[in-house]
């Protein structure tokens, strides 16, 4: 679906509940990146057996989601689907940036998911993948991994 870069970046303290940058660099106005390799690296880097991992955008024209990557046409229909719902010009739209319909689909969306850990691995179904979704792009982009090992004891 296009080409990107990601950057990870470490930015607090050590110890467990650690908090990774990643930045990305998005190719299309409209894209849903792969970060399923990326969110399980942060939890790798922490070595937790067990906890939860919060993904989280903090764009309010991208957002973060859990669906299928086994079949590229899902993610074809998805962005198909929501430029239907949301086109991007529409005559009722009073926005003066003109990107009404990319905040609707970030919101549409949502902005974080959370992912439990177990045996030191995410706890995904078979199909799932974990997604950075662009709906103004293409931009340079931020989103952060906040890893939580369960308390021991």
């Amino acid at each position: 679906m296009g080409s990107y870069i990601l950057i990870l970046v470490l930015i607090t303290e050590r110890g467990v509940n650690m908090l990774h940058k990643v930045k990305i660099q998005t190719s299309h106005h409209s894209q849903m990146v792969d970060i399923t390799r990326q969110v399980a690296e942060a939890v790798n880097q922490e070595n937790i057996t067990s906890g939860s991992v919060l993904v989280f955008c903090p764009h309010t024209t991208a957002a973060v989601t859990i669906n299928e990557n086994a079949d590229p046409d899902v993610i074809h229909d998805i962005l198909t689907r929501l430029e239907e719902m949301y086109p991007w010009n529409h005559p009722l739209d009073r926005h003066g940036e003109g990107n009404s319909a990319a905040h609707l689909k970030a919101s549409t969306i949502g902005a974080s998911e959370l992912i439990p850990v177990t045996e030191g691995r995410l706890l995904l179904g078979t199909w799932q993948g974990i997604y950075f979704c662009e709906f103004d792009g293409p931009r340079s982009r931020t989103f952060y991994v906040k890893v939580c090992a369960d308390n021991k004891g």
